[in-house]
């Protein structure tokens, strides 16, 4: 397959023809990556079962993990049953913007869409690009993040051409995606609604739609064989460099000096290494190849780099990495849930 990678230009007559272009892909059940705020997605039209299974063999993706459908309004009424009130109050609060609602579906969604489950995930994206992308494709959107399964999300159009080439009809090239990581999943299927997967919309923001949201259980441990995850990103270990992974978590002195003891003991055995820590934090290690994620007071910043800067270890063709931890409150929650994820648990309380 020939993929058509295309940058938005901002020259009217140019990008009027590449969302025409993606629009009809689109609507002829082909594939389509391009940018958001939260990280780039792989969009087929949701509502085509045949254009939908084409999302899983570019991705590799397991079957039973579902899918985001992303729309262009907030009336969301032919796609799910019912609207709760708390749903209702999340959306008018939080779209466009990065948060996913979890609602019981109506038949007109497929069920490869929603990995079989009577619930979906819906959000409307605040990316200028991605909404004339939906509105031209007039078809609701379904779209993971634009990379092979378990790899970091592309945070840039050229990661999407380095995972997708070959894979897919076409990539919309736009600026670096705003947040850096996927969206706040919500489910409202539930009383109190929980919080599946933790984004840019945090836990204290939502608390003041409804003080009673919570955290899903299931994030606090590594889930079994058996978990049937009702939102993406909860089963599988995602967002992976190809390099071992290992967090080193506790108070800052405590954590630079364990990570220096186990950086020169993969180096006395010839390994590579990178260490990910803050600006705060760049000149106290000995050894390894040190990246600053941003700064320790802005963890919006470091959401924004993390899946970047993971890319970057793979680039440099290192073998191990070794991050520090961050606090999981706000937006260091998210931080802390990918790199978790990507980790596949291998965290060192110090």
């Amino acid at each position: 397959m020939d993929t058509i990678v295309a940058k938005i230009t901002n020259d009217s007559l140019t990008d009027k023809k590449i969302y025409e272009q993606a629009g009809k892909i689109l609507r002829e059940g082909g594939l389509v990556a391009f940018p958001t705020e939260t990280v780039y997605g792989l969009g087929a039209n949701a509502l085509d079962d045949e254009a939908v299974k084409k999302i899983f063999i570019a991705k590799g993706r397991p079957q039973d993990n579902p899918l985001i459908i992303h729309v262009s309004t907030k009336e969301i009424s032919g796609l799910v049953k019912d609207v709760p009130e708390v749903a209702q109050k999340i959306i008018d609060k939080f779209w466009p913007g990065p948060l996913t609602v979890i609602l019981e579906k109506k038949d007109i969604i497929p069920n490869v869409t929603s990995a079989n489950l009577n619930t979906i995930g819906i959000r409307m994206p605040n990316s200028e690009i991605a909404l004339k992308l939906i509105e031209l494709a007039e078809r609701p959107i379904a779209a993971p993040s634009a990379n092979i399964s378990g790899r970091p999300s592309p945070t840039e159009v050229e990661r999407c051409v380095e995972d997708l080439n070959g894979r897919v009809d076409y990539i919309i090239g736009g600026e670096s995606s705003d947040i850096g990581v996927e969206s706040t999943i919500v489910d409202c299927t539930v009383n109190p609604p929980l919080v599946l997967r933790p984004g840019g919309i945090t836990l204290e923001m939502l608390k003041e739609i409804n003080p009673e949201i919570e955290l899903d259980k299931a994030l606090k441990s590594k889930p079994n064989d058996d978990f049937k995850p009702k939102a993406p990103g909860m089963k599988y270990k995602h967002y992976a460099p190809n390099a071992h992974l290992k967090i080193i978590k506790g108070k800052n002195e405590k954590t630079i000096e364990i990570i220096n003891e186990i950086v020169e003991n993969y180096i006395e055995k010839g390994n590579d290494v990178a260490i990910l820590t803050t600006n705060e934090n760049l000149n106290k290690f000995n050894n390894g190849k040190v990246i600053s994620l941003g700064s320790e007071n802005d963890l919006k910043e470091i959401a924004k780099n993390l899946f970047e800067t993971l890319r970057k270890c793979d680039d440099l063709r290192v073998q191990y990495i070794l991050c520090q931890g961050f606090e999981e409150n706000g937006v260091g929650l998210a931080i802390m849930n990918r790199l978790n994820k990507a980790a596949g648990y291998d965290i060192l309380e110090v």
